[in-house]
């Protein structure tokens, strides 16, 4: 597969800027032409999900973050719409309950983190925990930019114990944002995702872009980068997402286990023997 989707990776350390990052390229791609080829990946990313989950030796975890309508929901639906569900989870993080919260950050989340053999999707993750408190000055700054040091930490540890991780940052511009808002005002079918707080969040706009990029640069490493993806366009985003969910599992190379038993000579003898009583 060729690798081009990691031209939107994010470098350790690299001193991210969001506004050199066009949140309108298409890669010269037409949407038919996405589309064509997002089927082949879903079909490819359904075949490989089967083998890891048979095999059960090692796991990945998807993760997706962005601001209010930026397409979290909506990758996950067109990008793993083929996997089988027994091997696949999602998991969306709203305010934390007070249970949560006498617990340190990272408590909720490693609760969730895929078991061998599985896929799981953090649609919104542990990164809130430096994106919204920051924002919105709910704890200290030190507080905050400590965590960067214990999320890498975390990650690493998970990296140790056999999962990849895949992290996305759906990049859209101000102009798609108020786009998309329009469009859950004014379709019925899209109505329950609005909300009011979306609104008010828009006018902190600046402030969360601020945040989006230390994020970036103090947590993309070598073990768990960060691709900032182009999502304007809902059908490319989807693209981008896919090839590099089905180039990481190609690269985790999950192979059908060994039977346990010769099923040659189990056929041979306990089928045919089978075969002779029911022939009687």
């Amino acid at each position: 597969m060729p690798p081009d989707f990691a031209r939107y990776i994010v470098g350790p350390d690299e001193d991210v800027a969001l506004t050199d990052h066009d949140t309108g390229a298409t890669g010269g791609y037409e949407p038919g032409e996405a589309r064509a080829e997002l089927a082949r990946l879903v079909e490819r990313i359904a075949d490989l999900q089967a083998r890891l989950y048979a095999e059960e030796r090692q796991s990945l975890l998807v993760v997706l973050q962005g601001i209010d309508a930026a397409g979290k929901d909506s990758t996950v639906a067109h990008v793993f719409r083929g996997v089988n569900p027994q091997g696949c989870r999602v998991y969306t993080y709203k305010q934390p309950t007070p249970d949560e919260q006498a617990h340190d950050f990272l408590w909720r989340y490693h609760h969730d983190t895929p078991a061998r053999g599985m896929i799981h999707v953090f649609n919104r993750s542990h990164y809130e925990d430096v994106l919204v408190v920051r924002v919105k000055q709910l704890i200290e700054e030190e507080r905050w930019r400590s965590r960067y040091e214990s999320i890498n930490d975390f990650e690493r540890m998970l990296v140790r114990e056999g999962t990849v991780l895949l992290k996305f940052f759906l990049h859209i511009s101000k102009e798609a944002q108020l786009e998309r808002f329009r469009e859950r005002l004014e379709r019925k079918d899209k109505h329950y995702k609005f909300s009011s707080n979306d609104v008010r969040e828009r006018r902190r706009w600046d402030d969360y872009q601020a945040a989006y990029e230390d994020m970036l640069r103090c947590t993309s490493t070598d073990e768990a980068p960060w691709y900032v993806v182009p999502s304007d366009h809902k059908w490319y985003r989807n693209l981008v997402v896919a090839r590099a969910v089905a180039g990481t599992l190609d690269s985790m190379n999950p192979r059908w286990p060994e039977p346990e038993e010769d099923l040659e000579a189990f056929a041979a003898s306990e089928l045919g023997q089978l075969s002779a009583r029911s022939s009687r």
